[in-house]
């Protein structure tokens, strides 16, 4: 006795990807006009926080337009040459926003090192107020979008972009306020290290989980060995072999699996797999082979 099959999963809907869409496409002309007005505030002020932070608010408009680009690509149809669909074009804007960020972060580093060893004289009122208007946006970028982070890693990236900025305003308010206060000149280019280290620690994240996805590794919330003990335990399972996990995109799992069966009715077995699967793991893209033990046995003696 031998069986398969494969139970597929359309993730989201035409409505919510939308949704998405509208969202991104805000939040990208918000962050595009504020990205203008800081780069000219931190070049009037002579402030590098300003001027890092309009650096990285440069990143975000081209992370929020890959983000984009990425959501309207993974909608196509799939193909006869692409059976899974373009879901991974959203892995590769995840991974490209992550790679930008740390090149990012980089470069922030340097130019503050520079300001270290020759502080330069900032205008702190003017740093305060842009960075209060940079904040304000990127508040409101944070909460258009909040409810996409948990299901794409794609928008988890642009969130990520959108975050690091809001950390890095209220950085440079505390820099402009510490050299208004008390003339520390030495508070702008830390404030700028500052903003590197979270964009290096968001970067690496990031991209660690898009290569984890497209190397095809075990999704990070599901454990391969908990899983496999679990559908030993499953009545007139006798073991599992050739057992793979992985992710097609974010929120979308996949598996297969060789399981060898006793003699109870194939529909019974496969039955309670799916289920256990669907509903203790949420894999719902299943590919499982039944097979008996004489049938394991043929192959294990040279059958192809």
């Amino acid at each position: 006795m031998s069986g398969q099959h494969a139970n597929h999963r359309h993730g989201l809907d035409g409505s919510a990807l939308s949704q998405h869409q509208g969202r991104l496409t805000w939040v990208l002309v918000l962050s595009a006009a504020y990205m203008l007005a800081e780069a000219v505030g931190g070049w009037l002020t002579g402030s590098l926080a300003l001027l890092a932070d309009a650096a990285h608010m440069l990143s975000d408009v081209g992370a929020l337009g890959l983000s984009l680009f990425a959501i309207r690509i993974a909608q196509r149809p799939r193909t006869d040459k692409r059976t899974f669909g373009y879901y991974r074009t959203e892995i590769l804007a995840a991974l490209v926003n992550g790679a930008t960020l740390l090149a990012l972060s980089v470069m922030i580093f340097v130019e503050a090192l520079e300001r270290w060893r020759e502080p330069q004289a900032v205008a702190a009122p003017g740093m305060m107020a842009v960075a209060a208007g940079g904040l304000v946006i990127n508040l409101i970028a944070l909460r258009l979008l909040a409810p996409g982070r948990s299901a794409s890693l794609n928008l988890r990236g642009a969130w990520l972009h959108v975050l690091t900025d809001a950390l890095g305003s209220v950085q440079a308010l505390v820099a402009g306020g510490l050299i208004w206060a008390r003339g520390w000149l030495w508070a702008d280019p830390l404030a700028s290290m500052l903003i590197g280290a979270l964009v290096i620690v968001s970067a690496w994240h990031l991209v660690r989980e898009s290569v984890g996805v497209l190397m095809e590794g075990t999704p990070e919330h599901i454990e391969a060995g908990e899983v496999h003990g679990a559908m030993l335990k499953v009545p007139g399972v006798l073991s599992v072999h050739d057992l793979h996990i992985w992710s097609i995109t974010s929120g979308r799992e996949s598996l297969s699996a060789h399981v060898v069966t006793d003699d109870r009715p194939c529909e019974e077995i496969l039955t309670a797999i799916r289920e256990l699967l669907r509903d203790r793991f949420e894999i719902e893209h299943q590919t499982i082979q039944l097979e008996t033990s004489d049938f394991e046995h043929l192959c294990a003696t040279g059958c192809d």
